[in-house]
């Protein structure tokens, strides 16, 4: 009788240490992920430094669920367009930069702030037409251009956020079903109105999202580290589980930038096991510098965890 206790006990131990491991946050981790081709300044994938020791996402920037029309674009309902810059970074580009180096996975990412100057919107009619729209033209695009991910980064709103988060979400689960995409991730920011959005999108479905894309160069200029960490920590309560990354840009914005600290705040994520990654927007505004901080955060990345 003893014994069958004793096997028990190890087996409810063994499950609960089984549950916790599911449920601790990341740790450390080397991905490494960029937005590129959003400003039409002829950047190229093979600009930019790879280092064999991480693992490398591109972010292309961005499709967009409106029409072409350079007067005055309109919303599509889901029927996504390309508006990154195809000179430059096309279908035989992404399979080369792939081939080139094993470590390397490109991704799109949906939305972003504007289209044709002004604001680019999330306005779907319904949750079922924008989906199956989003999905019929996404899978087209990710299978044209041979591409691995997705990224949510819309930041402006026609639609409540019960109706972004399925949307969103249904759109990411059936992409992942269909063995369109292997990875998705979220790209919010401080502001209530996209907090709410996003805060929503994670709580039923961050089960399908790998990584969050948290734009920490939306905070002021002139943040210092202290702020940065107190600022990390909040987002990590906020999406609670998640593989946050740390972000800076190089296009002047605010946030901690490397001139300020940047690293020094990765440093201190990683003694305390929190630094999952880096993310940089972008590489069009790195070009001019010779891409500088992409080189030292790809070399901290891939230091020893």
């Amino acid at each position: 009788m003893e014994l069958s206790k004793i096997i028990v006990s190890f087996f409810v131990l063994q499950f609960l240490l089984f549950q916790s491991a599911i449920y601790a946050a990341p740790g450390n981790s080397n991905i490494f992920r960029e937005y590129i081709g959003a400003e039409f300044n002829n950047v190229k994938f093979s600009d930019v430094p790879i280092h064999s020791g991480v693992e490398f996402h591109f972010i292309l920037s961005f499709a967009i669920d409106y029409t072409m029309s350079s007067s005055s674009p309109s919303p599509t309902d889901g029927q996504f367009n390309v508006f990154w810059d195809t000179d430059n970074l096309t279908p035989s580009a992404v399979s080369a930069i792939k081939s080139q180096h094993s470590n390397v996975k490109v991704a799109l990412s949906l939305g972003g702030d504007s289209v044709g100057g002004s604001s680019a919107y999330f306005n779907p009619s319904s949750v079922d037409s924008w989906v199956s729209n989003a999905v019929s033209s996404l899978t087209d695009i990710i299978k044209q251009y041979n591409l691995d991910g997705i990224d949510i980064d819309y930041e402006h709103f026609q639609a409540d956020p019960n109706t972004f988060t399925e949307c969103i979400g249904k759109l990411i689960t059936t992409l992942k079903n269909n063995g369109v995409i292997s990875f998705a991730s979220i790209a919010p920011y401080d502001d209530d109105e996209v907090q709410s959005h996003y805060k929503a999108l994670w709580k039923s479905y961050s089960q399908v999202i790998d990584y969050v894309n948290f734009q920490f160069y939306a905070y002021d200029k002139g943040t210092t580290v202290s702020q940065f960490m107190d600022y990390f920590s909040t987002q990590r309560s906020n999406y609670e589980g998640g593989r946050i990354l740390a972000s800076f840009g190089t296009d002047g914005s605010g946030g901690l930038s490397p001139e300020n600290g940047f690293f020094t705040a990765c440093s201190k994520l990683k003694s305390k096991g929190e630094l999952v990654g880096i993310f940089v927007w972008s590489a069009d505004d790195s070009k001019s510098n010779g891409f500088k901080y992409e080189k030292q955060s790809q070399a901290l990345l891939a230091i020893s965890h």
